[in-house]
């Protein structure tokens, strides 16, 4: 029979014994824990990034940054491209053979996840991402399904100032700082070409749309009103307005239209139909009797760097056909 200190010191090894194996079966789960097909080895654990995200549906928390993106605008799309990050996934571009011709060749190998309108949720699935990010304005009705796929993030809506959606991709992303460097060049930029046009800039430019269905005169408010504002350009009386556009425009309205320059653009799908309406449009009587028209001061620029695309690779484009029109000659 083993005596009280025999027993003590048996007690004692047991606790030990216990402790040690502890420590080794919690080490062991946290290489086994890794996720499989996760960056870094399982002998080295990669290091905490998980951050929270808040945003028009909520608050996400995501916990590591992100490698594997969904994106389900074409606005961010072209964030994501401007930031270095490919996405597995995309809705396919309103316009052009899948994409966008000034995003084409980094679009390759993308998969197309439908449209920013009609989503596809199992060729979502399929990508297993670790990150979506899409919009409340189109899809709000799948933001659950979306969600229980892969952390999901929503802008609020696709109208006014797109520099606020790009700063919250850029947070999703988890690179804050590349996207202050984006922003910073562009505005830079901005601020370069605002000194350049000097006093060409009280020049009062308008911006008409035309589609099968719809015409627009912007305003302020629209995509290609923010980056002339940006600018420092004037606009015509009707135009200088804070929301986004006059939508079904009649042609008895066509006077407010006028101004000393007028940028136009076409939602063309192939069908000829925008095109038959800005032809008549720009051959009515009324139309020819503008002071602008009068001038020639008439410039057809692309519907999807003006206004469609919506991101900041668009935006540096429509700086380039600025330039070339007010300073091409200096």
């Amino acid at each position: 029979m083993l005596n009280n200190k025999k027993l003590f010191t048996l007690f004692l090894l047991s606790i030990v014994t216990s402790l040690v194996l502890a420590a080794c079966s919690g080490n062991n789960g946290n290489n086994g824990n890794q996720d499989e097909g996760a960056s870094g080895s399982g002998d080295t654990p990669t290091e905490d990034t998980s951050y929270e995200i808040e945003h028009a549906m909520g608050t996400t928390p995501i916990d590591k940054t992100p490698e594997r993106v969904v994106i389900l605008t074409n606005e961010g799309t072209e964030a994501l491209l401007a930031m270095g990050v490919k996405p597995v996934g995309a809705v396919q571009s309103w316009l052009g053979d899948t994409w966008y011709d000034h995003i084409k060749a980094d679009m390759d190998g993308v998969e197309v996840v439908g449209t920013e309108s009609a989503v596809n949720l199992e060729a979502i699935a399929a990508l297993k991402p670790d990150l979506i990010i899409g919009n409340k304005l189109r899809q709000e009705d799948v933001y659950e399904q979306l969600n229980a796929i892969a952390p999901t993030v929503f802008a609020e809506t696709l109208k006014g100032d797109w520099k606020e959606n790009f700063e919250l991709y850029a947070k999703a992303l988890n690179k804050e700082e590349e996207g202050k460097k984006v922003m910073d060049d562009f505005d830079a930029r901005v601020a370069e070409m605002s000194e350049q046009l000097g006093e060409k800039k009280e020049q009062e430019v308008s911006i008409v749309r035309f589609t099968a269905g719809d015409v627009r005169i912007y305003h302020k408010d629209s995509f290609s009103g923010i980056i002339l504002n940006q600018l420092g350009f004037a606009r015509p009386e009707s135009q200088d307005v804070d929301d986004f556009a006059e939508m079904n425009a009649t042609k008895e309205r066509i006077p407010a239209m006028d101004g000393d320059i007028l940028f136009h653009f076409s939602f063309e799908t192939g069908d000829g139909e925008a095109t038959k309406i800005k032809d008549e449009w720009l051959e009515d009587p009324l139309f020819n009797n503008l002071e602008v028209a009068k001038a020639g001061n008439i410039h057809e620029v692309s519907d999807a760097v003006w206004n469609t695309a919506g991101g900041v690779l668009a935006a540096n484009i429509m700086l380039d056909d600025i330039e070339e029109v007010f300073l091409g000659e200096e």
